[in-house]
C-alpha cells in the first residue's frame, strides 16, 4: 500500500534532485529519506529512481507516480483542512428531525444560539413524530432526533407494524439527552363549566365530546380515560395542534394537549386547566453513539438542552 508520507518524500526528491536536499526540505535526515524511498519502491514493486554516481533521475514508473502524487497530496491537504474546520466547528452539517410542537418551541431558540456561536455549522430540519423520527435516525436519514414518550410507557402498540414500532420505542442503543418533562393540560371552551377550575380530574370530562391529537397522543388519551373508568367519545382527530385548539375554541369539544403545544399557539376562545393526576411526556434528543462524538452534533445537543432549560 502506498503511503502519503512516502509520496511526499518522492516528490521532494524529484523536486530537489537528491536525497540530501530532500532531507533538508523535509526537515529530516538523509538516511530517513533513503529508507522511505526503499519502502515506497517495495510497495510499488518496481524501481522509481535510477542512481548513477551523484546524479539521480526518475524511472518511467517514478515519473508517473510523481505526476499522480501532486493531485493525491493536494486532495489530502484539502481533506485535512476540511476535517479540521468541522472538528473546530468552523464548518459542519447536522440533520435534525423534530415533532411539530418541538419544532415551534425548543428548536428555534436552540438553532439561533447554535448559529450565533458557530456560524459555519449548517442545520437542516424536517418534521416527523416518533417512532418514525427514531427510525429515521437509525436508518441514517438524520443525525439528531427530537422525540418523546409518555412516562411509564415503553412498549409500542400491538398489531400490524407493532414489531417495528416496538423496536423504535426502545432507546437502549442510542445516546439519550433528556430535555424536559412536558405535562398534559386540559383545554376547554371559554364558556365551559370547568373553565374557571383550578384543577380537574380526567373523569370530569367523561361525558364531553373530545378533540384528539396525533395518533400517539390519541392512544395515550384513550389509555388515561380508560384508567379513569370511561371511553372518550372522540368527535374530531387531527395531527395539527392549532386545529385542535381552534376546534376547542369554537366550542366543539375538549382536549388534553402537551404544554409545549399550548405554548406554540395562542389559544383563542379556549382556556387551559390543570388535569389531575398529572400525565407527562418525556422530551429527549436522540443520536447514535458514534454521531455523539461529532462536534457539530454534540453542540446541537447542548443547545437543545439549554433551550429546554429556559
Amino acid at each position: 500500500m502506498i503511503e502519503a508520507r512516502h509520496l511526499r518524500v518522492l516528490r521532494a526528491v524529484a523536486t530537489t534532485g537528491s536525497f540530501s536536499a530532500a532531507a533538508r526540505e523535509l526537515g529530516c535526515t538523509q538516511p530517513a529519506v533513503s529508507q522511505q524511498m526503499k519502502a515506497l519502491e517495495a510497495s510499488t514493486g518496481t524501481p522509481l529512481l535510477i542512481r548513477t554516481g551523484r546524479e539521480m533521475r526518475l524511472t518511467q514508473a517514478g515519473e508517473a507516480l510523481v505526476r499522480h502524487a501532486t493531485g493525491i497530496l493536494a486532495g489530502l491537504t484539502a481533506a485535512e483542512e476540511e476535517i479540521a474546520a468541522i472538528a473546530g466547528l468552523r464548518a459542519g452539517r447536522v440533520r435534525l428531525v423534530s415533532f411539530p410542537s418541538g419544532s415551534s418551541t425548543l428548536v428555534p431558540g436552540a438553532l439561533a444560539a447554535l448559529r450565533a456561536a458557530h456560524p459555519g455549522t449548517r442545520v437542516s430540519l424536517v418534521e416527523a413524530e416518533p417512532p418514525r423520527s427514531v427510525e429515521m435516525l437509525r436508518e441514517g436519514d438524520c443525525d439528531v432526533a427530537l422525540a418523546f414518550r409518555y412516562e411509564g410507557r415503553r412498549e409500542a402498540p400491538q398489531g400490524r407494524g407493532g414489531g417495528a414500532a416496538a423496536a423504535a420505542e426502545e432507546w437502549d442503543d442510542l445516546v439519550v439527552r433528556p430535555l424536559l418533562a412536558d405535562r398534559l393540560v386540559g383545554l376547554v371552551p371559554e364558556g365551559h363549566r370547568l373553565a374557571g377550575a383550578d384543577a380537574v380530574t380526567i373523569g370530569e370530562f367523561a361525558d364531553e365530546p373530545w378533540i384528539a391529537g396525533c395518533p400517539r397522543c390519541r392512544r395515550q388519551l384513550v389509555e388515561v380515560c380508560e384508567g379513569a373508568g370511561f371511553v372518550p367519545r372522540i368527535d374530531f382527530a387531527t395531527d395539527d395542534y392549532p386545529a385542535v385548539i381552534g376546534l376547542v375554541g369554537a366550542g366543539l369539544g375538549v382536549a388534553v394537549l402537551p404544554e409545549l403545544a399550548i405554548e406554540s399557539v395562542r389559544p383563542r376562545g379556549a382556556r387551559t386547566v390543570t388535569v389531575e393526576p398529572a400525565v407527562r411526556r418525556e422530551i429527549v434528543a436522540l443520536t447514535l453513539p458514534d454521531l455523539a462524538q461529532v462536534p457539530a452534533v454534540a453542540a446541537t445537543l447542548d443547545h437543545l438542552a439549554r433551550a429546554a432549560a429556559r
